[in-house]
């Protein structure tokens, strides 16, 4: 079982520290939520676990499996099974959808073991046809002109294709209409089974109506300070955060807004 292990996380920015000893231990099977006010290190925790080189972990350890990621290249820690659908996929002129996606599969499965130009192109129209995409996208350029319904749908496409052991979707609702949210949370309710765990970032509830979390924790100050079950997240959307920071004693901070 993949078991993704977050102990006393410290994440700096142009040497302001951001997150300030997170928490957090996903395992296969379990759906996690975090929630908090902007600028309180969510997306800074997405970019720490993959090795965003802007982001310096000044204490604390990441481990996959038992394995140290901080000592991993970010193109070691996808091989090892950790992705991220991004709140802002990177247009890439010159490389389809297709080439792409085949090619991060054959750098996962390594060299000798590459998947059959056959098998991928089934594969591919399967999981195409299932989140309801055009075919001709996968031989566009990778999300060039794409809309942003589009790019959130192709980041769950590479989920769907790669499947990785942990995924982090970082406010992967952002921008959609009710129907590209259906048919994302859709993709990623597809993956659920015992060997993939998944940490989904968001500001609204909207999302878990369709993809209902295990766990959800709420980040302020760049901490996690309360953890509870679905029903965290529908108190969240009907009162707010100041309850939980009466409840804790946490005054309002100026937190350094993130990159």
């Amino acid at each position: 079982m993949a078991t993704l292990t977050i102990k006393d996380l410290h994440v700096a920015i142009d040497g302001k520290e951001i997150l300030k000893g997170v928490n957090l231990e996903i395992k296969g099977g379990e759906f996690h939520a975090i929630m908090g006010p902007n600028g309180t290190g969510k997306s800074t925790l997405s970019a720490a676990i993959m090795g965003h080189p802007k982001y310096e972990v000044t204490k604390g350890s990441i481990t996959l499996d038992g394995q140290d990621v901080l000592e991993m290249e970010v193109d070691e820690r996808a091989r090892a099974g950790l992705f991220l659908a991004m709140q802002y996929p990177s247009e890439i002129s010159g490389v389809t959808n297709a080439d792409f996606l085949r090619s991060a599969i054959n750098a996962r499965r390594g060299e000798g073991n590459e998947i059959s130009l056959m098998k991928f192109i089934r594969q591919l129209d399967e999981k195409m046809a299932f989140l309801e995409m055009n075919s001709d996208m996968a031989h566009r350029y990778l999300n060039e002109g794409f809309s942003g319904g589009e790019k959130k749908r192709n980041e769950i496409l590479q989920l769907m294709m790669l499947q990785p052991k942990i995924a982090i979707l970082d406010e992967i609702d952002s921008g959609l209409d009710i129907d590209a949210l259906k048919v994302v949370a859709k993709g990623v309710n597809e993956m659920r089974n015992s060997e993939f765990g998944c940490l989904i970032i968001t500001h609204y509830q909207r999302l878990l109506n369709y993809i209902t979390p295990d766990y959800v924790h709420v980040m302020m100050q760049g901490r996690i300070v309360k953890s509870g079950g679905p029903e965290l997240a529908q108190r969240l959307e009907a009162e707010g955060y100041d309850w939980i920071k009466k409840e804790l004693g946490i005054e309002d901070e100026v937190v350094e807004q993130e990159a």
